[in-house]
């Protein structure tokens, strides 16, 4: 995001009664089917080809009229009627200088953003252009105007980063580690700067690693399987032998040994009452 003068951017609760204890989440290590990434890959591909083609076409609108377009949706601080530009401002751009320095990490996180899933991948750009935006037009210095999408590289820069340890897939944490190092001089633009519009980014790298959290994968934990009518009481399972039958003259299924009930069962007597009455 840049900016120009107006005139001119939680430990683990105790376990339910009934039920076994409950576990941390694993550490996945398995990328996934190579089928299943193949495929998410191609989306993300084809999704952030059409993202770059769409804001360079803009851009060579935009240039055609003057960057009019640009100045007439860019955002304007704390000015009411500029604040549904918080949705259009990333699209455009200040000059070509601005769009290439853009073009470049937008395609590469976005497609690492977006290779794991195309549903969650918008859900992020909605969430990241939104805290941008808002950064931008909370904070930004009056009689500005601000545009570009580098408020959400960073908000699919943080998502990129945080996204492998909200998830605990080991993958995605080397990417976002190795996207940081190679990145690293991203940061100096969270500083105040002029003529950057650094709240935004900083409200994009804020979108991103709540996004991180809101959309994280939430797997159900592993527990122990027992069957209902096998449990006792708080949550232990007492084994009850079945009622022992044999063949007696010629008659199948004659009943030739009660039902045996273990005498520390609490419902062993309920058990006995019943095996009395023949059920």
């Amino acid at each position: 995001m840049s900016n120009e003068p107006a005139a001119a951017a939680r430990d683990s609760k105790p376990a339910r009664q009934g039920r076994g204890p409950r576990t941390r989440r694993a550490w996945v290590m398995d990328p996934g089917r190579a089928e299943t990434v193949l495929a998410g890959a191609r989306k993300a591909l084809f999704v952030m080809t059409g993202v770059l083609i769409l804001i360079w076409a803009l851009q060579l609108a935009n240039y055609a009229d003057g960057y009019h377009l640009t100045q007439s949706y860019g955002i304007r601080p704390r000015d009411l009627a500029s604040l549904p530009h918080i949705l259009s401002a990333p699209f455009l751009h200040f000059s070509w200088g601005h769009i290439e320095g853009n073009s470049g990490p937008l395609f590469i996180f976005g497609f690492l953003a977006a290779y794991r899933g195309i549903a969650k991948f918008f859900a992020v750009t909605v969430i990241v252009v939104l805290t941008s935006g808002l950064a931008a037009w909370f904070f930004e210095a009056p009689h500005t105007v601000g545009a570009g999408a580098s408020g959400v590289v960073f908000g699919y820069f943080g998502y990129i980063i945080v996204r492998g340890l909200f998830d605990r897939h080991a993958i995605d944490v080397l990417v976002g580690a190795v996207m940081a190092l190679c990145f690293a001089y991203q940061f100096s633009v969270l500083v105040p700067q002029q003529g950057i519009g650094w709240q935004a980014h900083v409200g994009g790298l804020v979108g991103g690693i709540a996004s991180g959290w809101l959309l994280r994968e939430r797997r159900a934990a592993g527990r122990e399987s027992t069957p209902a009518d096998a449990k006792g009481v708080g949550g232990t399972a007492t084994a009850l032998p079945a009622a022992d039958t044999t063949t007696t003259g010629g008659q199948s299924g004659k009943k030739a040994k009660g039902l045996v009930v273990d005498p520390s069962n609490p419902r062993a007597e309920l058990y006995k009452q019943l095996d009395d009455m023949g059920l």
